[in-house]
């Protein structure tokens, strides 16, 4: 196979692993800096231009798209799949996830597991939100936040009242969520590739942060998952529509609830820590998932 990766940085991890993997079964890899391409929008002629040169054919395209640059990423992917490139996970999908409100509501509606979760529009009302979602303390989280950016614990009614009015006075749309105390500043990352959890770890945070992200100083660990953890990624991964992510979740007192669902996990924290070739396993599931032009919605959307 020939496979295009859109990422920014080719020297990361997770990038330099996926070209390995690739590369070791026999692929060829290119890794192409998605801010450097652009586009030909012709009637039935989609092309897509890099450095100058337009782009030769493409069996299969990996998407890291960087939170960032999200909807100049989504269009190059989009402009892929019209071309009939096979996605290791799609645009919409992947445009649903990054859409913390919308990913919550459909996991919501497919009956996964959440935190109480709210979201208001009016400062005003803030205590029918704090009300609704079960008072202090309180996560509260911009919408646009990503590796624990943007996300503040508010130990009172008081102090989460002025976190909110502050945000919603700067016209900044954000969430309101119970705090999953029980969870002890530790979540859990479960890798799903192609309908299976292939890897998980345990993620705790600093000793003076609740938040676990291991961009902000936690530290990980492999971890047997329940079977209800495991369904419970699974299901995530099923409503955003993803074939690949990391699904993130608390095991709070009444069972496993979903924080977030990652459409592009970084591999070396889940790697180091459970030993388990990530990388091979998302190539080896796209040898056996493409489909030349077999995109479920093939750009729309």
């Amino acid at each position: 196979m020939k496979i295009a990766m859109l990422a920014r940085n080719a020297g990361l991890y997770s990038h330099q692993r996926l070209k390995e993997a690739a590369e070791a079964r026999g692929h060829d890899l290119d890794i192409i800096d998605t801010l450097r391409c652009y586009m030909n929008i012709a009637s039935r002629r989609p092309e897509v231009y890099y450095n100058g040169e337009k782009l030769g054919h493409y069996d299969a395209v990996i998407p890291r798209i960087g939170a960032s640059v999200t909807f100049y990423g989504l269009a190059v992917l989009r402009q892929f799949e019209m071309m009939g490139v096979y996605p290791l996970n799609e645009s919409v999908a992947i445009g649903r996830s990054r859409d913390k409100l919308r990913s919550m509501q459909l996991l919501a509606r497919d009956g996964i597991g959440l935190p109480v979760t709210t979201f208001a529009h009016d400062p005003k009302q803030t205590n029918e939100v704090l009300k609704l979602a079960g008072g202090a303390p309180l996560v509260v989280k911009l919408l646009e936040g990503t590796q624990g950016i943007g996300v503040v614990l508010a130990d009172t009614d008081r102090s989460a009242k002025s976190v909110i009015e502050a945000f919603r006075g700067a016209k900044v749309n954000i969430l309101v969520q119970e705090f999953i105390k029980e969870a002890g500043g530790t979540d859990i990352r479960a890798l799903v590739v192609g309908g299976r959890v292939i890897a998980a770890m345990k993620r705790t945070g600093a000793s003076d942060d609740f938040r676990s992200n291991l961009h902000r100083g936690g530290s990980a660990e492999a971890i047997k998952i329940s079977p209800e953890e495991r369904s419970t990624a699974v299901r995530a991964a099923k409503s955003m529509g993803l074939n690949v992510c990391g699904v993130d979740m608390l095991r709070a007192n009444h069972g496993a609830v979903v924080m977030e669902v990652n459409s592009t996990p970084g591999l070396e924290g889940v790697e180091k820590a459970t030993g388990i070739d990530v990388a091979g396993k998302i190539i080896e599931f796209l040898e056996k998932d493409i489909k030349r032009g077999s995109t479920r919605t093939k750009g729309k959307g």
